[in-house]
């Protein structure tokens, strides 16, 4: 036993602990959702530079397909938090919240850059803004990566969260060679 059924208080801390854990999980998903969808709906027509679509850019593709990985993850996370149907469970979620989490400063370190370089251009090598021709479409991509970091900022939380559990379950390790002499190792 962990302790915890043994002392009403943190019981009630531990459920909500629990509850906040599954609202940040539950967050996640309308957050990911949203900016996948904003996304995907981005294109603009120029009479001069032709369309731009979200899928001209692999930058874009990559964030919808972790947007959808994300939000996926943080459903299948809650059943299995309600049910915590094996062994591993806690090293299991700390092991993929980090991956995700990972994966959506990836994405979104992506897409910023894409989008610096359209609001920005690089005149070093020849490259000049795009957004005074493709406002719409810079506009929605800001959208979806605002939404893209909320739900980043979530899972920054979820993440210190599942390895505050997991690694709270662990004693300390000793502190000096004095310490393991004394216990005889």
């Amino acid at each position: 036993m962990d302790g915890v059924g043994s002392n009403p208080k943190l019981h009630s801390q531990s459920k909500a602990f629990h509850f906040f854990e599954l609202a940040l999980r539950l967050c996640v998903i309308p957050f990911t959702l949203s900016s996948l969808l904003v996304i995907v709906s981005s294109n603009q027509t120029s009479d001069l530079y032709g369309t731009v679509e979200f899928n001209n850019l692999s930058g874009f593709k990559y964030l919808i397909s972790i947007n959808a990985i994300s939000g996926v993850y943080s459903l299948g996370s809650i059943f299995i938090s309600k049910s915590k149907c094996f062994k591993m469970y806690d090293w299991v979620l700390f092991v993929l919240d980090q991956m995700t989490t990972y994966l959506m400063v990836t994405s979104g370190s992506a897409v910023s850059e894409i989008l610096y370089l359209a609001e920005k251009g690089d005149r070093e090598v020849s490259w000049s803004e795009v957004c005074s021709y493709f406002g719409s479409f810079c506009q929605k991509t800001k959208v979806s990566l605002g939404l893209h970091f909320v739900a980043l900022v979530c899972f920054i939380v979820l993440s210190l969260i599942s390895a505050f559990r997991l690694f709270s379950k662990f004693d300390a390790p000793s502190s000096s060679l004095a310490d393991m002499e004394e216990n005889g190792k």
